[in-house]
C-alpha cells in the first residue's frame, strides 16, 4: 500500500485522501469519546488530590511528634507549623528544622494547612478546606484532616 498513512490507493496516477465527511465522522467519534472519559479522568484527579492531603497532614503529624520529643510540647498555634523549619523565640531544645524543605507544604491546592494546638479532636488538628478553600463540601471540596 501507499507511502503515508492518509494516503487510501492511487487511482489513474492520482492519490486520493480522505473524504471530509470521512474526517468528521472520526473527529466526531474522537469528541464522544473525550465526553464519556474526561469526566472520570477529573473525577479521579479530584480524589488523588484528597488523598495527597492526606498523606501530606500523616507526615506533618509525624514531624510534630519528633519535635515534641525535642521540645518537650507541640508548638503552640501562634507559633504554627513553622515552627518546624524556624526555632520559635522562646525553644530551648529545638533541634530542627523537622522537615527536608525549608517551608512548610502547601496543600494540593496552593492552600496553607491550617494548626491548632491543644486540637479539639485530638492532642493537634491539622486540616485543610479542601478545593474550596471553606469548612465543609463534599467530593474535593470537602475538608482533610488529621483526626479521621
Amino acid at each position: 500500500m501507499g507511502k503515508i498513512a492518509t494516503m487510501r490507493h492511487k487511482k489513474n496516477g492520482k492519490q486520493k485522501g480522505f473524504t471530509l465527511l470521512e474526517l468528521l465522522v472520526v473527529l466526531g467519534i474522537i469528541a464522544m469519546l473525550a465526553g464519556i472519559v474526561g469526566p472520570q479522568v477529573m473525577k479521579h484527579m479530584g480524589e488523588s488530590k484528597t488523598k495527597a492531603a492526606k498523606v501530606q497532614i500523616e507526615d506533618l503529624a509525624s514531624t510534630l511528634d519528633m519535635y515534641k520529643l525535642d521540645a518537650g510540647s507541640y508548638p503552640t498555634t501562634e507559633q504554627g507549623l513553622i515552627a518546624l523549619v524556624e526555632a520559635p523565640d522562646n525553644a530551648k531544645h529545638w533541634s530542627g528544622p523537622y522537615l527536608s524543605k525549608s517551608k512548610i507544604p502547601l496543600d494540593p491546592w496552593q492552600n496553607e494547612y491550617h494548626y491548632v494546638f491543644p486540637g479539639e479532636h485530638g492532642k493537634f488538628d491539622i486540616f485543610s478546606y479542601g478545593a474550596d478553600g471553606k469548612e465543609g463540601g463534599t467530593g474535593e471540596d470537602q475538608d482533610v484532616v488529621s483526626w479521621e
